[in-house]
């Protein structure tokens, strides 16, 4: 497994691989000579995703627009990985129709997050609104150091 890059940010909770040889001729990334092969999927798979914590919970919201609760998978993998999935499909084309734009994105998206040892993996929920999936793992509480009095002789 590589490093993990995000914008010059070393993210050690996620992970999304790094590919070296991105904007090379010879790699696999969008300017190589042999590019991949589903380019409508690549540029949805990035789903953007916020990852706050707070004193109670992890808080992960996902902008995933135009999507139906039933199209968002949320999972929970080895115990300890929240795994975020769904796809948004194609619209279908007519013969007679005449495309001049297609900027809206299609495709399956996957993102993965490896949750801190507090994490509740067993009391997660998830809700979606206007096209935000809010999923809320919530934090064990922190143990307080049992002080035990030692009685001093003599």
């Amino acid at each position: 497994m590589s490093l993990i890059r995000r914008a010059d940010v070393f993210d050690p909770f996620s992970l999304d691989l790094w590919d070296p040889f991105n904007g090379f001729p010879f790699g696999s990334g969008s300017g190589s000579l042999f590019p991949r092969t589903s380019s409508d999927t690549a540029a949805f798979a990035g789903a953007r995703i916020d990852w706050k914590e707070t004193p109670e919970a992890h808080v992960f919201q996902a902008d995933v627009p135009g999507l139906k609760k039933e199209e968002v998978k949320v999972e929970v993998d080895d115990g300890n990985v929240l795994q975020i999935s769904g796809e948004r499909n194609k619209e279908q084309e007519e013969k007679s129709d005449t495309w001049h734009r297609v900027e809206r994105s299609s495709g399956k998206f996957l993102r993965r997050f490896r949750l801190p040892d507090n994490a509740r993996t067993e009391q997660i929920k998830a809700s979606m609104e206007n096209g935000v999936l809010t999923v809320t793992v919530p934090k064990e509480e922190a143990k307080k150091p049992d002080a035990k009095p030692v009685q001093i002789t003599g």
